[in-house]
């Protein structure tokens, strides 16, 4: 399995002082008393270190994820991005829900999930 710890490759040292940086800033939204979704692509262990540093406790991490067949076919047909649907992007989404099972994470599996399911299923955990 490829290694995604160095540089600007997913999951490196940018990713994670990126992802420290966010969390500072939504740690100051949530005193207001607003709720926020954080999307992006992110390796759970720095989503994790940055909620502890900068204080968020109740935060729910959650993996929208798909099988590899059927993200391929998202790229090539619905997005027009054929490009991405490589070994580099499987290996990432392998390694994101690797990482997700053994953090014990929620994963969502657009693939199989009617998309109003998963909408729904965001919409609860943003108003509990």
């Amino acid at each position: 399995m490829r290694s995604f710890g160095d540089g600007h490759q997913p999951g490196g040292a940018w990713q994670r002082a990126s992802t420290l940086d966010w969390m500072i800033r939504i740690a100051n939204v949530l005193k207001t008393g607003i709720s926020v979704l954080f999307e992006g692509q992110m390796r759970i262990a720095f989503i994790q270190e940055a909620l502890a540093v900068s204080g968020i406790e109740g935060a729910h991490i959650v993996l929208v994820d798909c099988d590899d067949a059927i993200r391929a076919t998202r790229l090539h047909s619905d997005r027009n991005q054929p490009e991405l649907a490589g070994a580099d992007m499987m290996a990432w989404s392998r390694y994101l829900r690797d990482e997700a099972t053994q953090a014990g994470c929620q994963i969502l599996d657009t693939g199989v999930m009617p998309f109003e399911s998963c909408r729904e299923c965001i919409q609860q955990l943003l108003t509990q």
